[in-house]
């Protein structure tokens, strides 16, 4: 029988995408860690025919200090040649003379294509080879079946069966970045801005970044103006803003947009048609390339990782009869869908497009980007769409810890309410500013710019009202006649609206609607497997050690990094799959002495074998006694001249800073769900206390009533925690075994 190991060769096709190294280094690692050999092939298919230096073996420290960098590190190139059989035949002889017959090509629909092709047409060129006598018939025997699995990486987000391709959330990123900063110069003149970003045949960067930048207007090609007068609609939008208060306008473009009748739209039409009609100064910028490029964003990370891993499953796994899969993320988790089934699907709905299909194309992007669309448009209207046979009053509040993206949320809240008539009011500080009677009215001006701005603008407290502050929330109910409410926060507001629920018999003024949006940098919430808040702490942690990472290198260093959390590990594990952090100490898990001595064992054999930097992730109550410093000075003790410690406190700036695109759109969305469901509630004249959150990426409300069965009350923190199921991933990545013997 024979010993020789499995060959894998992987490749990056097409457009570069950030995160596709964070994918190639899962690939590498995971098959080291199986004991599989990994080859990289270099410049994408063009490497695939050339053979020679361009496919190489990776060992274990090949793939060490790539996650950070942007692009692909093994290149990618447009590759004329691999599209004619001759090329082919040359790719099938190189794969087969370094024993590899699986692939893992991480690239676009053109690049999957190109796969699926040499699949099928495998076995006759091996029979073809064979008769050249290029490979002899027992290798052909050997490697008769080529196994391929496909990742989508693509910054536009266009590919059927993932909710996610690898890329599309850096370069969102990078989009709502240049927004946030072209605003505060827009709004310095008074001028509008006609951005364009990339998008031939997807509007998702386009619609999102509307969304995270607080747009007036956006063009996509899979939705066009209903109108053929559209540009008469979009200049009365921007004046209805104008006479709101506002003082920058954004047009957002995608470069694929067109009108109804399959026409172009250009950002250059676009701003002469503001320039004419609006008489003021507009300018354009067209993002380009930078959309692409730079450091990959936390998710891409940990989804390039997820994602990578579970290839290598899929390829050990793999028979003859099964199809090539697609390995992409479906509600956070790992998805597997035949790949040309999902290529065909990707093509149909740029098919779709260009036969002016457009509510098709629609209903293939997915639910999720028609409510996106829809609550666009809504925030977009300064004035209300919806008339209420009464006016209710409707309050909205922040309880608990603050968290990026509050005021997002607060934003689409007030606005949404608007829309369908509400009077809305803001309490100002909490239930403390609610007990004391900080209660004022907000009107469509009043909330604009919150998109984009940290922290909370109404202000919060960690209050949690006792009996005396219940009767005096009791009374300031009453007072201002608030018919329904809506608490914005982390845990403290979960229980005080519990607590209102479990009193209603004693206080009537509590028989009114209440519904709680999770917001949290520790995600320790339930009924949501997201918090809005955490997604850009993560990014926060993720940067701070890019910037530890690199300073560290410059000698032989173990860095010691804390992180908040409390008693949630969520952005301790995340942040260490995102960074490659050799170990990670969690509040579920503990830490045993134990732990601490065989962390240390490897610690020191991997500095003696020439490594120069280690890094671990301590949640800040992963243990009382050992805590960051103690670790640290063990650390330092043992590892004597072999390497030095260091520790990082990172502390509150991970509550800090401007909101990603994901917690912004995700506020939002959940904003306007639980406008909803006041609304609803107050038709039907119920007084229902609920929370909302994703699960399964779905939007959930749960009632209230629920709370403590969900809960782990001593530790602050839900039963069920879906993440933790990584963490087995986490550790096959960071340290190499004895099957690879650190190859």
């Amino acid at each position: 029988m024979s010993t020789t190991p499995l060959a894998i060769g992987v490749l990056t096709s097409g457009g570069d995408a950030p995160g596709m190294n964070a994918a190639l280094r899962a690939v590498a690692r995971t098959a080291l860690s199986r004991g599989a050999q990994v080859w990289a092939i270099r410049e994408g298919y063009q490497g695939l025919v050339q053979g020679g230096d361009l496919i190489r073996r990776l060992r274990w420290n090949d793939v060490g200090g790539i996650m950070y960098r942007g692009g692909t590190v093994i290149g990618t190139a447009r590759s004329a040649a691999f599209r004619t059989r001759e090329g082919r035949l040359a790719a099938a002889r190189n794969l087969v003379e370094r024993g590899i017959d699986r692939l893992v090509v991480i690239g676009g629909d053109g690049s999957l294509t190109g796969a699926h092709i040499f699949r099928q047409e495998w076995p006759a060129l091996l029979d073809e080879l064979v008769a050249q006598q290029h490979i002899s018939r027992a290798q052909a025997e050997r490697h008769g079946t080529l196994y391929v699995v496909g990742l989508a990486g693509s910054i536009d987000n266009d590919f059927y069966g993932t909710d996610m391709t690898i890329g599309a959330d850096s370069a969102l990123q990078r989009i709502t970045a240049a927004i946030d900063a072209i605003s505060s110069t827009a709004a310095s003149h008074q001028r509008t801005f006609v951005i364009e970003v990339m998008g031939r045949h997807c509007g998702y960067l386009a619609l999102m970044s509307a969304v995270s930048g607080g747009a007036d207007y956006v063009l996509i090609p899979e939705r066009p103006p209903a109108s053929d007068d559209w540009e008469s609609e979009m200049c009365e939008l921007i004046r209805a803003g104008r006479r709101a208060g506002r003082r920058d306008s954004l047009v957002i473009v995608a470069e694929g947009a067109c009108d109804r009748h399959g026409q172009p739209i250009s950002s250059a039409y676009v701003r002469q048609v503001l320039e004419e009609r609006l008489g003021e100064d507009t300018r354009v910028t067209i993002l380009g390339h930078v959309q692409r490029g730079g450091a990959p964003s936390a998710f891409d990370r940990w989804m390039g990782t997820l994602v990578g891993h579970a290839a290598v499953e899929e390829l050990l796994s793999a028979t003859p009869e099964r199809e090539p899969q697609l390995i992409g993320m479906r509600y956070n988790r790992i998805r597997r869908s035949p790949l040309m089934e999902c290529v065909e699907t990707t093509r149909t709905i740029t098919r779709l497009i260009a036969e002016q299909q457009y509510d098709r194309a629609m209903e293939l992007r997915g639910g999720s980007f028609t409510e996106m669309f829809n609550t666009f448009q809504a925030l977009a209207q300064a004035l209300p769409t919806v008339t209420q046979a009464e006016r209710r009053r409707l309050a909205v509040m922040h309880a608990g810890a603050p968290a990026p993206g509050m005021n997002a949320a607060v934003r689409a809240a007030v606005r949404f309410g608007l829309d369908r008539g509400h009077c809305m009011l803001a309490v100002r500080n909490g239930f403390d500013g609610l007990i004391a009677g900080r209660i004022e009215e907000l009107d469509w001006g009043g909330v604009d710019g919150w998109v984009s701005e940290g922290g909370a603008e109404l202000g919060t407290t960690r209050t949690v009202p006792g009996r005396q502050g219940l009767y005096a929330i009791a009374r300031a109910i009453e007072t201002h006649r608030i018919d329904g409410l809506l608490i914005i926060g982390g845990w403290e507001a979960y229980e005080a609206a519990y607590t209102m629920y479990r009193e209603r018999e004693s206080f009537p003024a509590f028989n009114l609607p209440v519904i709680c949006l999770p917001a949290s940098i520790s995600n320790n919430l339930p009924g949501s497997e997201l918090s809005i808040g955490a997604d850009t702490a993560l990014n926060t942690i993720v940067e701070a050690i890019d910037k530890i990472k690199q300073s560290a290198v410059a000698s032989r260093r173990c860095f010691v990094v804390e992180v908040m959390g409390r008693h949630c590990g969520y952005l301790a594990l995340m942040s260490g799959l995102a960074t490659g952090a050799e170990r990670v100490y969690l509040p579920e898990e503990g830490i045993r002495l134990r732990d601490l001595e065989t962390d240390l064992a490897g610690m020191i054999e991997d500095f003696r074998r020439g490594k120069r930097l280690s890094l671990v992730i301590r949640n800040e109550h992963a243990n009382p006694l050992y805590t960051t410093d103690f670790i640290r000075a063990l650390f330092e003790e043992e590892g004597r001249d072999l390497f030095d410690a260091r520790q990082a406190i990172l502390g509150h700036l991970q509550e800090g800073g401007n909101p990603s695109p994901f917690d912004r759109i995700q506020a939002t969305r959940l904003a306007a769900r639980c406008i909803g469901f006041l609304s609803e509630a107050l038709a039907r004249n119920t007084a229902d206390y609920a929370f909302i959150g994703f699960i399964g990426g779905r939007v959930t409300i749960t009632n209230m009533e629920e709370w403590p069965r969900m809960i782990d009350a001593e530790h602050r923190r839900p039963k069920t925690q879906w993440w933790l199921e990584l963490r087995p991933i986490a550790r096959e990545l960071t340290r190499p075994g004895a099957t690879q013997n650190g190859e």
